[in-house]
């Protein structure tokens, strides 16, 4: 008769893996030659500076020019054109500052002065909102960093007045005297 085999059944239990957290310890690994460049002696030795004598040292004045500062020609027109393009953006964007700057009158005095003259105090403190920006666009543009703006208060040149037909006629009559007696002779109605 057969014998009887003995089955072995193995039970296989599969069990999750466990995935260690990173410890909290930290490894430094150092390096074997330093990682930064040897010093260099500079010759400057603080100890002798300050027991030397004061009348041994002399002023050295240094004059560096700095090459990112480049000092391009600009002109009135360029003035003029920016000083209109930004009024143009204002009156969209803020009509607040337009209606208060609107009547700034700007000036090239040399290459490096524009000369900003402004009616009013409240005027210039809307327009210092947004000087920033504009000197530096301005700068930008015309490649001159250099340029320095220099403001004054002139109330009574920047009102505008208002002409009328009979004023308008008066000023072309300085022009031109030959106007007054051809008004003489037409009898024009300037009113």
């Amino acid at each position: 008769m057969p014998s009887k085999v003995e089955e072995k059944v193995q039970q296989i239990v599969v069990k999750p893996q466990v995935i260690e957290a990173p410890s909290a310890e930290v490894v430094v690994k150092t390096a074997s030659k330093p990682l930064s460049k040897s010093r260099i002696s500079s010759g400057i030795n603080i100890n002798s500076l300050m027991n030397s004598d004061d009348s041994s040292k002399g002023e050295e004045i240094i004059v560096v020019k700095n090459e990112s500062s480049q000092e391009h020609h600009f002109t009135e027109t360029d003035v003029q054109s920016e000083w209109n393009l930004l009024l143009l953006q204002l009156r969209t964007k803020d009509p607040v500052i337009y209606s208060a700057i609107k009547s700034f009158k700007l000036q090239k005095i040399d290459e490096k002065t524009i000369q900003i003259q402004y009616p009013s105090g409240s005027a210039k403190v809307e327009f210092d909102k947004i000087s920033s920006e504009f000197f530096n666009h301005f700068k930008t543009k015309v490649n001159n960093h250099s340029i320095v703006f220099d403001f004054k208060h002139e109330p009574q040149n920047l009102r505008q007045e208002v002409l009328t037909t009979k004023k308008k006629f008066e000023k072309l009559v300085e022009i031109n005297p030959l106007l007054k007696d051809l008004d003489d002779l037409m009898k024009f109605d300037l009113t």
